[in-house]
């Protein structure tokens, strides 16, 4: 019996099993990483560590290893607590007044990708009508697409927002999910590999990195002052305060959003989601933390500990990921990777143009395409101080996601309609 066969009769219905799978093979990455024989110095160069641990387990699910709503199941606990803990502890751990001095390219890159986004699907949409213009007999697609530009501009919640205001049906819209997740996955592939190489990319771009270098050696500077080993009571204090925090934040999230509910346009804004609600109030938190003594929970870990819950997260996002459903809707798929495609050549040449370090382009376009939840991850692919910047621009997203949403649509329905 081939393994997909065997892994097809559900081998692993049990959550915790599963749990410790993802776990085991994290440990696993880390600890082969972290070897000094050349092959794995060889090895992890070209394939970093944090994409192993999104596509092992992408690769693990695609063969049917888990069954189904098992990835589910760990995403939402990953996604409910370790998530915002991550980012309180990495928040509470940023240096404020240095995060502000990265300068004005940080934004525009941002709004930058935003607007790449924006144009960039009616573009795709027009040249696929060339090519294949009975995909595009009546007004289905343009509105099903609404949930792509939704979310690539700002997260779930300003997708949902699509789906209702454009009526997108259920069946298209789990395919527009399909759509979104694919190359929003393939393209947080590609950036994870390429920030190994971001010096020779900043170089190309001829890029001023130096409030980005000085950042780094800022926190880099602050942790070996003041790191010390962690005591047991230390530790207790950390989680005791951070998970406190996390639910008090999902309490207070879940009490505004209600608030907001019943209006439609707080719905199209995301001002009715509990999830960014609860993103909002924990940055908030963890900026209010980094002006207090409680900044120093950073001396015993806090930042490393937070990257730790990253990297759980990280699994859970890859067990969530279909790799042998990809083809069934080729065709969708082509259209949003032609999309992706233009989005990207388009914040390429804006960064050529004004100069942005690659770390910008890359956390700019996925605080647009992954949002609060991944941009953190791609901050910590080029080091673990930089991650504040991701969640800032994750949060900036959810607030023009709707808008900008709405105008990308509008663009689209204009050149197929």
């Amino acid at each position: 019996m081939s393994v997909t066969a065997w892994a097809a009769k559900g081998a692993i219905e049990s959550v915790p099993l599963a749990f410790g799978i993802i776990m085991g093979i994290i440990g696993l990455v880390f600890y082969t990483q972290s070897l000094p024989h050349r092959f794995w110095r060889r090895f992890y160069t070209l394939l970093p560590g944090i994409v192993l641990c999104c596509f092992i387990p992408a690769f693990l699910n695609s063969i049917g290893l888990f069954a189904d709503g098992i990835g589910a199941q760990i995403y939402a606990f990953s996604a409910g607590y370790l998530l915002p803990a991550s980012l309180l502890l990495m928040t509470l751990s940023m240096d404020v007044p240095k995060l502000l001095g990265l300068g004005w390219r940080a934004l525009a890159m941002f709004f930058a990708a935003s607007l790449a986004i924006i144009v960039s699907g009616p573009i795709s949409l027009y040249l696929s009508k060339q090519v294949a213009p009975e995909m595009f007999a009546d007004d289905t697609l343009w509105r099903g697409f609404s949930a792509v530009a939704g979310s690539w501009i700002g997260g779930a919640a300003n997708q949902a927002a699509m789906k209702e205001l454009f009526g997108v049906s259920d069946d298209l819209f789990g395919v527009m999910i399909l759509v979104d997740a694919t190359n929003a996955s393939l393209w947080l592939f590609v950036i994870l590999l390429l920030a190994k190489h971001a010096r020779k990319i900043d170089k190309w771009l001829k890029a001023d990195t130096s409030s980005i270098d000085k950042l780094i050696v800022t926190a880099q500077n602050y942790e070996q002052a003041h790191e010390r080993p962690a005591k047991l009571n230390d530790l207790m204090v950390m989680f005791g305060l951070c998970f406190f925090v996390v639910g008090v934040a999902h309490w207070l999230g879940d009490a505004i959003a209600a608030q907001f509910a019943p209006y439609a346009w707080a719905v199209q804004y995301s001002l009715a989601s509990a999830f960014f609600w609860m993103v909002v109030i924990i940055t908030l938190i963890g900026v209010l933390f980094s002006f207090t003594r409680v900044r120093r929970l950073n001396h015993v870990g806090a930042s490393k500990m937070g990257t730790v819950f990253i990297f759980v997260l990280i699994a859970a996002i890859g067990m969530q990921i279909n790799l042998a459903g990809v083809m069934s809707q080729w065709r969708l798929l082509l259209v949003g990777l032609l999309w992706m495609s233009l989005h990207v050549v388009i914040i390429f040449i804006v960064a050529k143009l004004i100069r942005a370090p690659f770390f910008f382009l890359c956390v700019g376009s996925n605080a647009n395409t992954g949002g609060a939840s991944s941009a953190p991850i791609v901050a910590t692919a080029f080091h673990p101080a930089l991650a504040p910047v991701g969640v800032f621009l994750g949060i900036l997203g959810y607030a023009v996601g709707t808008i900008g949403g709405y105008v990308s649509t509008q663009l689209m329905r204009l050149v197929v309609g």
